[in-house]
Protein backbone atom coordinates (compact mmCIF):
# COMPACT_ATOMS: atom_id res chain seq x y z
CA UNK A 1 0.00 0.00 0.00
CA UNK A 2 1.06 3.60 -0.51
CA UNK A 3 1.06 4.23 3.22
CA UNK A 4 3.57 1.39 3.63
CA UNK A 5 6.14 3.51 1.77
CA UNK A 6 6.11 6.25 4.40
CA UNK A 7 9.55 6.51 6.02
CA UNK A 8 8.42 7.09 9.61
CA UNK A 9 6.18 4.76 11.61
CA UNK A 10 4.87 4.94 15.17
CA UNK A 11 2.30 3.28 17.42
CA UNK A 12 -0.49 5.18 19.16
CA UNK A 13 -2.13 4.01 22.40
CA UNK A 14 -5.88 4.36 21.93
CA UNK A 15 -7.57 3.71 25.29
CA UNK A 16 -9.90 6.38 26.65
CA UNK A 17 -9.98 7.86 30.14
CA UNK A 18 -12.86 5.60 31.18
CA UNK A 19 -12.62 2.54 28.88
CA UNK A 20 -9.87 0.12 27.88
CA UNK A 21 -11.22 -0.07 24.33
CA UNK A 22 -12.30 3.20 22.65
CA UNK A 23 -14.86 4.51 20.21
CA UNK A 24 -14.22 6.91 17.33
CA UNK A 25 -15.51 9.97 19.19
CA UNK A 26 -12.97 9.73 22.00
CA UNK A 27 -10.10 8.71 19.72
CA UNK A 28 -10.76 11.47 17.19
CA UNK A 29 -10.87 13.97 20.04
CA UNK A 30 -7.48 12.64 21.14
CA UNK A 31 -5.63 12.92 17.83
CA UNK A 32 -7.37 16.10 16.67
CA UNK A 33 -7.75 18.05 19.93
CA UNK A 34 -4.79 16.70 21.86
CA UNK A 35 -6.63 15.43 24.96
CA UNK A 36 -7.80 12.02 26.13
CA UNK A 37 -11.50 11.98 26.90
CA UNK A 38 -14.43 9.68 27.70
CA UNK A 39 -16.25 7.24 25.45
CA UNK A 40 -18.88 8.71 23.09
CA UNK A 41 -17.92 12.35 23.69
CA UNK A 42 -16.48 14.71 21.05
CA UNK A 43 -14.51 17.92 21.41
CA UNK A 44 -14.64 17.94 25.20
CA UNK A 45 -12.23 16.96 27.95
CA UNK A 46 -12.70 14.00 30.30
CA UNK A 47 -14.46 16.33 32.75
CA UNK A 48 -17.51 15.98 30.50
CA UNK A 49 -19.65 12.88 30.99
CA UNK A 50 -21.30 10.85 28.26
CA UNK A 51 -24.79 12.16 27.56
CA UNK A 52 -24.78 14.77 30.34
CA UNK A 53 -25.26 18.18 28.75
CA UNK A 54 -24.42 20.27 31.80
CA UNK A 55 -21.05 18.54 32.15
CA UNK A 56 -19.74 19.83 28.82
CA UNK A 57 -20.03 23.50 29.76
CA UNK A 58 -16.56 24.93 30.24
CA UNK A 59 -14.91 21.67 29.23
CA UNK A 60 -14.85 22.26 25.47
CA UNK A 61 -11.54 21.71 23.65
CA UNK A 62 -10.62 22.92 20.17
CA UNK A 63 -8.97 20.93 17.38
CA UNK A 64 -6.04 21.37 15.07
CA UNK A 65 -8.54 22.21 12.33
CA UNK A 66 -9.50 25.33 14.28
CA UNK A 67 -5.88 26.07 15.17
CA UNK A 68 -5.03 25.97 11.48
CA UNK A 69 -7.98 28.20 10.57
CA UNK A 70 -7.03 30.71 13.25
CA UNK A 71 -3.54 30.79 11.72
CA UNK A 72 -5.02 31.83 8.37
CA UNK A 73 -4.94 28.45 6.67
CA UNK A 74 -7.81 26.96 4.70
CA UNK A 75 -9.38 23.86 6.23
CA UNK A 76 -11.52 20.97 5.09
CA UNK A 77 -13.03 17.62 6.01
CA UNK A 78 -13.67 14.69 3.68
CA UNK A 79 -15.39 11.53 4.87
CA UNK A 80 -17.22 8.52 3.46
CA UNK A 81 -19.70 8.67 6.36
CA UNK A 82 -21.96 11.52 7.47
CA UNK A 83 -20.14 14.79 8.17
CA UNK A 84 -21.72 14.82 11.63
CA UNK A 85 -20.23 11.41 12.47
CA UNK A 86 -17.75 10.97 15.32
CA UNK A 87 -14.44 11.48 13.50
CA UNK A 88 -15.27 14.63 11.50
CA UNK A 89 -17.38 15.98 14.39
CA UNK A 90 -14.35 16.01 16.69
CA UNK A 91 -12.71 18.54 14.38
CA UNK A 92 -15.38 21.21 14.88
CA UNK A 93 -17.98 20.22 17.50
CA UNK A 94 -18.25 20.02 21.29
CA UNK A 95 -20.81 17.50 22.46
CA UNK A 96 -21.36 15.30 25.48
CA UNK A 97 -22.83 12.75 23.07
CA UNK A 98 -21.62 11.81 19.60
CA UNK A 99 -25.22 10.81 18.70
CA UNK A 100 -26.69 14.31 18.89
CA UNK A 101 -26.55 14.69 15.11
CA UNK A 102 -29.54 17.05 14.81
CA UNK A 103 -31.76 18.82 17.31
CA UNK A 104 -34.21 15.90 17.01
CA UNK A 105 -31.58 13.73 18.72
CA UNK A 106 -31.23 15.99 21.75
CA UNK A 107 -32.87 14.71 24.96
CA UNK A 108 -34.99 17.16 26.93
CA UNK A 109 -32.18 17.68 29.43
CA UNK A 110 -29.85 18.76 26.62
CA UNK A 111 -32.44 21.15 25.18
CA UNK A 112 -33.11 22.80 28.54
CA UNK A 113 -29.39 22.80 29.28
CA UNK A 114 -28.65 24.80 26.15
CA UNK A 115 -26.58 22.15 24.34
CA UNK A 116 -26.39 22.41 20.56
CA UNK A 117 -26.64 19.57 18.07
CA UNK A 118 -23.59 18.65 16.00
CA UNK A 119 -25.06 19.69 12.62
CA UNK A 120 -25.69 23.22 13.92
CA UNK A 121 -22.13 23.41 15.19
CA UNK A 122 -20.85 22.56 11.72
CA UNK A 123 -21.94 26.06 10.70
CA UNK A 124 -21.32 27.93 13.93
CA UNK A 125 -17.97 26.96 15.42
CA UNK A 126 -15.38 27.14 12.65
CA UNK A 127 -15.46 28.55 9.13
CA UNK A 128 -14.73 25.32 7.22
CA UNK A 129 -13.88 25.84 3.56
CA UNK A 130 -14.59 22.32 2.26
CA UNK A 131 -17.16 19.90 3.72
CA UNK A 132 -17.63 16.59 1.88
CA UNK A 133 -19.49 13.50 3.08
CA UNK A 134 -23.06 12.43 3.85
CA UNK A 135 -25.65 13.56 6.37
CA UNK A 136 -28.19 15.63 4.43
CA UNK A 137 -31.15 14.67 6.62
CA UNK A 138 -29.60 16.25 9.71
CA UNK A 139 -29.39 19.58 7.88
CA UNK A 140 -33.00 20.00 6.75
CA UNK A 141 -36.45 20.45 8.39
CA UNK A 142 -38.46 17.45 9.55
CA UNK A 143 -40.28 15.87 6.60
CA UNK A 144 -38.18 17.75 4.01
CA UNK A 145 -37.95 15.36 1.00
CA UNK A 146 -34.49 14.14 0.09
CA UNK A 147 -33.57 15.11 -3.50
CA UNK A 148 -32.32 11.61 -4.29
CA UNK A 149 -34.81 9.50 -2.29
CA UNK A 150 -37.96 11.67 -2.14
CA UNK A 151 -40.24 8.74 -1.28
CA UNK A 152 -38.02 7.29 1.45
CA UNK A 153 -39.28 8.43 4.84
CA UNK A 154 -35.97 7.47 6.50
CA UNK A 155 -34.14 9.88 4.17
CA UNK A 156 -36.34 12.88 4.94
CA UNK A 157 -35.15 15.85 6.96
CA UNK A 158 -34.91 15.37 10.72
CA UNK A 159 -34.72 18.86 12.20
CA UNK A 160 -37.47 19.87 14.62
CA UNK A 161 -36.44 23.55 14.60
CA UNK A 162 -37.47 23.88 10.93
CA UNK A 163 -34.04 25.19 9.97
CA UNK A 164 -32.46 24.42 6.61
CA UNK A 165 -28.79 24.49 7.50
CA UNK A 166 -27.71 24.05 3.88
CA UNK A 167 -29.45 27.27 2.86
CA UNK A 168 -28.11 28.99 5.96
CA UNK A 169 -24.58 27.92 5.06
CA UNK A 170 -24.96 29.31 1.56
CA UNK A 171 -26.30 32.65 2.85
CA UNK A 172 -23.36 32.91 5.27
CA UNK A 173 -20.95 32.92 2.30
CA UNK A 174 -22.32 36.05 0.68
CA UNK A 175 -19.62 37.68 -1.39
CA UNK A 176 -17.81 34.37 -1.84
CA UNK A 177 -18.27 31.65 -4.43
CA UNK A 178 -19.94 28.87 -2.41
CA UNK A 179 -21.28 25.69 -3.97
CA UNK A 180 -23.59 23.05 -2.55
CA UNK A 181 -23.92 19.77 -4.47
CA UNK A 182 -25.51 16.40 -3.69
CA UNK A 183 -24.68 14.28 -6.74
CA UNK A 184 -21.62 13.26 -8.71
CA UNK A 185 -22.59 15.16 -11.88
CA UNK A 186 -22.76 18.50 -10.09
CA UNK A 187 -19.68 17.63 -8.05
CA UNK A 188 -17.63 16.92 -11.16
CA UNK A 189 -18.76 20.28 -12.59
CA UNK A 190 -17.34 22.25 -9.63
CA UNK A 191 -14.37 24.32 -10.81
CA UNK A 192 -11.85 24.47 -7.95
CA UNK A 193 -10.25 27.60 -9.37
CA UNK A 194 -13.55 29.44 -9.18
CA UNK A 195 -14.81 27.99 -5.89
CA UNK A 196 -14.09 29.43 -2.45
CA UNK A 197 -16.35 27.14 -0.40
CA UNK A 198 -17.78 23.71 -1.14
CA UNK A 199 -20.34 21.61 0.71
CA UNK A 200 -21.04 18.22 -0.89
CA UNK A 201 -23.47 15.87 0.87
CA UNK A 202 -23.93 12.69 -1.14
CA UNK A 203 -26.19 10.63 1.13
CA UNK A 204 -29.04 11.41 3.54
CA UNK A 205 -27.25 9.52 6.31
CA UNK A 206 -25.21 6.35 5.87
CA UNK A 207 -27.36 4.70 3.24
CA UNK A 208 -24.82 2.55 1.46
CA UNK A 209 -25.26 -0.34 3.86
CA UNK A 210 -29.04 0.02 4.12
CA UNK A 211 -30.06 -0.02 0.44
CA UNK A 212 -28.62 -1.24 -2.83
CA UNK A 213 -26.70 1.74 -4.13
CA UNK A 214 -24.62 2.00 -7.28
CA UNK A 215 -21.09 3.06 -6.19
CA UNK A 216 -20.79 5.14 -9.36
CA UNK A 217 -23.48 7.47 -8.01
CA UNK A 218 -20.89 9.02 -5.69
CA UNK A 219 -17.36 10.21 -6.38
CA UNK A 220 -14.64 8.05 -4.87
CA UNK A 221 -12.75 9.16 -1.78
CA UNK A 222 -9.78 9.74 -4.06
CA UNK A 223 -11.85 12.11 -6.21
CA UNK A 224 -13.26 14.00 -3.23
CA UNK A 225 -9.78 14.31 -1.72
CA UNK A 226 -8.47 15.69 -5.01
CA UNK A 227 -11.22 18.30 -5.28
CA UNK A 228 -10.71 19.36 -1.67
CA UNK A 229 -6.97 19.82 -2.11
CA UNK A 230 -7.43 21.76 -5.34
CA UNK A 231 -9.70 24.23 -3.55
CA UNK A 232 -7.70 24.48 -0.32
CA UNK A 233 -4.21 24.74 -1.82
CA UNK A 234 -5.01 28.12 -3.36
CA UNK A 235 -4.39 29.67 0.04
CA UNK A 236 -0.74 30.84 0.14
CA UNK A 237 -0.70 30.25 3.91
CA UNK A 238 -1.43 26.56 3.41
CA UNK A 239 -4.20 24.24 4.53
CA UNK A 240 -5.28 21.43 6.82
CA UNK A 241 -7.35 18.57 5.46
CA UNK A 242 -8.92 15.69 7.38
CA UNK A 243 -9.75 12.67 5.19
CA UNK A 244 -11.62 9.74 6.76
CA UNK A 245 -12.23 6.32 5.22
CA UNK A 246 -15.11 5.72 7.61
CA UNK A 247 -16.62 2.80 5.69
CA UNK A 248 -13.71 0.61 6.78
CA UNK A 249 -15.07 0.77 10.30
CA UNK A 250 -18.62 0.04 9.15
CA UNK A 251 -17.47 -2.99 7.17
CA UNK A 252 -15.83 -4.41 10.28
CA UNK A 253 -18.88 -3.77 12.46
CA UNK A 254 -20.88 -5.84 9.97
CA UNK A 255 -18.07 -8.46 10.02
CA UNK A 256 -17.71 -8.05 6.26
CA UNK A 257 -13.95 -8.26 5.87
CA UNK A 258 -14.11 -7.93 2.09
CA UNK A 259 -15.94 -4.62 2.39
CA UNK A 260 -13.46 -3.34 4.95
CA UNK A 261 -10.55 -4.41 2.76
CA UNK A 262 -11.84 -2.67 -0.34
CA UNK A 263 -12.64 0.49 1.60
CA UNK A 264 -9.09 0.46 3.01
CA UNK A 265 -7.68 0.21 -0.52
CA UNK A 266 -9.89 3.13 -1.58
CA UNK A 267 -8.52 5.20 1.30
CA UNK A 268 -4.99 4.26 0.29
CA UNK A 269 -5.75 5.49 -3.24
CA UNK A 270 -6.74 8.82 -1.70
CA UNK A 271 -3.42 8.90 0.15
CA UNK A 272 -1.62 8.39 -3.17
CA UNK A 273 -3.61 11.17 -4.85
CA UNK A 274 -2.89 13.52 -1.98
CA UNK A 275 0.82 12.91 -2.34
CA UNK A 276 0.64 13.58 -6.07
CA UNK A 277 -1.10 16.91 -5.55
CA UNK A 278 1.23 18.24 -2.85
CA UNK A 279 4.92 18.96 -2.44
CA UNK A 280 6.51 16.58 0.06
CA UNK A 281 9.06 19.20 1.07
CA UNK A 282 6.30 21.42 2.43
CA UNK A 283 3.51 18.99 3.27
CA UNK A 284 3.26 16.81 6.35
CA UNK A 285 1.09 13.79 5.55
CA UNK A 286 -0.02 11.51 8.38
CA UNK A 287 -2.03 8.29 8.03
CA UNK A 288 -3.36 6.56 11.12
CA UNK A 289 -6.41 4.85 12.62
CA UNK A 290 -8.93 5.79 15.27
CA UNK A 291 -8.77 2.28 16.69
CA UNK A 292 -8.61 -1.37 15.71
CA UNK A 293 -11.30 -4.08 15.69
CA UNK A 294 -11.86 -7.53 17.19
CA UNK A 295 -10.35 -8.88 14.00
CA UNK A 296 -7.92 -11.76 13.63
CA UNK A 297 -5.59 -12.98 10.87
CA UNK A 298 -5.23 -16.61 11.89
CA UNK A 299 -4.30 -20.21 11.12
CA UNK A 300 -1.47 -21.25 8.81
CA UNK A 301 -2.60 -20.29 5.29
CA UNK A 302 -0.23 -20.89 2.37
CA UNK A 303 1.54 -17.96 0.77
CA UNK A 304 -0.54 -16.99 -2.24
CA UNK A 305 -3.79 -18.09 -0.64
CA UNK A 306 -6.46 -15.38 -0.86
CA UNK A 307 -6.60 -13.26 2.26
CA UNK A 308 -10.38 -13.71 2.06
CA UNK A 309 -10.21 -17.45 1.48
CA UNK A 310 -10.21 -20.65 3.49
CA UNK A 311 -7.54 -23.32 3.83
CA UNK A 312 -7.87 -25.37 0.66
CA UNK A 313 -4.83 -27.63 0.91
CA UNK A 314 -3.18 -29.77 3.54
CA UNK A 315 -0.12 -31.91 3.84
CA UNK A 316 1.64 -33.85 6.55
CA UNK A 317 4.03 -31.00 7.34
CA UNK A 318 1.39 -28.32 7.82
CA UNK A 319 -1.58 -27.71 10.04
CA UNK A 320 -4.75 -29.40 8.83
CA UNK A 321 -7.47 -27.38 7.14
CA UNK A 322 -10.02 -28.53 9.70
CA UNK A 323 -10.59 -27.42 13.26
CA UNK A 324 -11.39 -29.87 16.06
CA UNK A 325 -15.02 -29.88 14.94
CA UNK A 326 -13.80 -31.23 11.56
CA UNK A 327 -14.87 -28.06 9.75
CA UNK A 328 -12.71 -25.54 7.87
CA UNK A 329 -12.35 -21.90 8.89
CA UNK A 330 -11.37 -18.73 7.08
CA UNK A 331 -8.09 -16.85 7.37
CA UNK A 332 -9.93 -13.76 8.60
CA UNK A 333 -12.32 -14.02 11.53
CA UNK A 334 -13.75 -11.88 14.32
CA UNK A 335 -13.69 -12.32 18.08
CA UNK A 336 -17.31 -11.21 18.21
CA UNK A 337 -20.04 -10.05 15.87
CA UNK A 338 -22.98 -11.14 13.72
CA UNK A 339 -21.02 -14.05 12.21
CA UNK A 340 -21.60 -16.33 15.21
CA UNK A 341 -23.90 -19.12 14.05
CA UNK A 342 -24.52 -22.62 15.41
CA UNK A 343 -26.49 -25.08 13.27
CA UNK A 344 -27.20 -28.56 14.69
CA UNK A 345 -24.65 -27.84 17.41
CA UNK A 346 -21.97 -27.08 14.82
CA UNK A 347 -20.46 -24.11 13.03
CA UNK A 348 -21.64 -23.70 9.42
CA UNK A 349 -19.66 -25.68 6.83
CA UNK A 350 -18.15 -23.05 4.52
CA UNK A 351 -16.52 -25.36 1.98
CA UNK A 352 -19.11 -24.41 -0.63
CA UNK A 353 -19.40 -20.77 0.41
CA UNK A 354 -17.72 -17.93 -1.50
CA UNK A 355 -15.87 -16.27 1.37
CA UNK A 356 -14.42 -13.66 -1.02
CA UNK A 357 -17.86 -12.18 -1.73
CA UNK A 358 -18.23 -8.57 -0.56
CA UNK A 359 -21.30 -9.49 1.48
CA UNK A 360 -19.85 -12.57 3.16
CA UNK A 361 -20.01 -12.28 6.95
CA UNK A 362 -16.96 -13.78 8.66
CA UNK A 363 -17.50 -16.23 11.50
CA UNK A 364 -17.07 -14.97 15.04
CA UNK A 365 -16.63 -16.52 18.48
CA UNK A 366 -19.19 -14.43 20.40
CA UNK A 367 -22.66 -13.46 19.10
CA UNK A 368 -23.28 -9.71 18.79
CA UNK A 369 -25.43 -7.67 16.42
CA UNK A 370 -22.44 -5.46 15.69
CA UNK A 371 -18.78 -6.39 16.06
CA UNK A 372 -16.80 -4.27 18.54
CA UNK A 373 -13.59 -2.30 18.38
CA UNK A 374 -10.26 -3.64 19.59
CA UNK A 375 -7.79 -2.13 22.01
CA UNK A 376 -4.45 -2.65 20.25
CA UNK A 377 -2.05 0.21 19.58
CA UNK A 378 -2.64 1.46 16.02
CA UNK A 379 -0.02 2.23 13.42
CA UNK A 380 0.77 5.78 12.31
CA UNK A 381 2.65 6.51 9.07
CA UNK A 382 4.19 9.92 8.40
CA UNK A 383 6.15 11.63 5.67
CA UNK A 384 7.20 15.17 4.93
CA UNK A 385 8.58 17.94 7.16
CA UNK A 386 8.83 17.01 10.85
CA UNK A 387 7.66 13.46 10.10
CA UNK A 388 10.42 12.22 12.40
CA UNK A 389 8.30 13.37 15.35
CA UNK A 390 6.07 10.34 14.81
CA UNK A 391 8.29 7.46 15.91
CA UNK A 392 8.11 4.95 18.73
CA UNK A 393 5.11 4.38 20.98
CA UNK A 394 3.10 7.37 22.16
CA UNK A 395 -0.27 8.38 23.55
CA UNK A 396 -2.81 9.09 20.83
CA UNK A 397 -3.36 12.67 21.99
CA UNK A 398 0.32 13.40 21.27
CA UNK A 399 -0.50 13.38 17.55
CA UNK A 400 -2.35 16.71 17.51
CA UNK A 401 0.45 18.47 19.37
CA UNK A 402 3.14 17.08 17.06
CA UNK A 403 1.22 18.22 13.97
CA UNK A 404 0.68 21.65 15.51
CA UNK A 405 4.38 21.90 16.36
CA UNK A 406 5.31 21.07 12.77
CA UNK A 407 2.90 23.62 11.32
CA UNK A 408 3.39 26.40 13.88
CA UNK A 409 -0.29 26.55 14.78
CA UNK A 410 -2.00 26.44 18.16
CA UNK A 411 -0.70 27.86 21.43
CA UNK A 412 2.85 26.49 21.44
CA UNK A 413 4.72 28.54 18.87
CA UNK A 414 7.84 29.58 20.76
CA UNK A 415 10.03 27.48 18.45
CA UNK A 416 8.61 29.25 15.41
CA UNK A 417 10.69 32.35 16.19
CA UNK A 418 13.72 30.30 15.17
CA UNK A 419 12.82 30.90 11.54
CA UNK A 420 14.32 34.36 11.91
CA UNK A 421 17.66 32.78 12.89
CA UNK A 422 18.69 30.26 10.21
CA UNK A 423 21.40 28.70 12.38
CA UNK A 424 18.75 27.73 14.96
CA UNK A 425 16.16 26.30 12.58
CA UNK A 426 15.35 22.63 13.27
CA UNK A 427 15.69 20.42 10.22
CA UNK A 428 14.26 17.12 9.11
CA UNK A 429 14.67 14.79 6.19
CA UNK A 430 12.25 12.41 4.53
CA UNK A 431 15.08 9.87 4.46
CA UNK A 432 15.06 8.06 7.82
CA UNK A 433 18.73 7.27 7.46
CA UNK A 434 19.82 10.78 6.62
CA UNK A 435 21.38 13.28 8.99
CA UNK A 436 21.52 16.05 6.39
CA UNK A 437 19.29 19.10 6.82
CA UNK A 438 16.41 19.23 4.39
CA UNK A 439 13.52 21.64 4.84
CA UNK A 440 13.53 24.71 7.12
CA UNK A 441 10.60 25.29 9.44
CA UNK A 442 9.53 28.36 7.47
CA UNK A 443 8.81 26.19 4.45
CA UNK A 444 7.24 23.47 6.56
CA UNK A 445 4.32 25.69 7.45
CA UNK A 446 3.43 26.55 3.87
CA UNK A 447 1.08 23.62 3.33
CA UNK A 448 -0.12 20.95 5.71
CA UNK A 449 -2.13 17.94 4.70
CA UNK A 450 -3.24 15.30 7.15
CA UNK A 451 -4.86 12.18 5.79
CA UNK A 452 -6.57 9.87 8.29
CA UNK A 453 -8.36 6.58 8.17
CA UNK A 454 -10.90 5.56 10.75
CA UNK A 455 -9.76 1.94 10.95
CA UNK A 456 -6.84 0.06 9.48
CA UNK A 457 -7.12 -3.63 8.71
CA UNK A 458 -5.44 -5.25 11.72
Amino acid sequence: MNMDTFPFVGLAKVYTVDFQIPDSAATATAYLCGVKTNLNTVGVSAAARNGVCRSQKGNEVTSILKWAKDAGKSVGIVTTTRVQHATPAASYAHSASRTWYSDADLPNSAVTGGCMDIASQLLRNTDIDVIIGGGRKYMTPKGFPDPEYPADLKAQGQRKDNRNLINEWLSMKEGKVARYVWNKTDFDAVDPEKTDYLMALFEPGDLRFDVERDPSMDPSISETTEKAIQILKKNPKGFFLLVEGGRIDQGHHDSRASMALHEAVALDDAVARGLELTNEEETLTVVTADHSHAFTFNGYPFRGNSILGTFLFACALQSPIFAMDLLPYSTLMYGNGPGHKIIDNKRPDIRNVDTTDKDYVQQSAVPLDSETHGGEDVALFARGPMAHLFQGVFEQNYIAHAMAFAACVGTNQEHCAATAQPDKIPFTSTDPGSSAPNTPLAAMTTVMLSVWMSVLLH
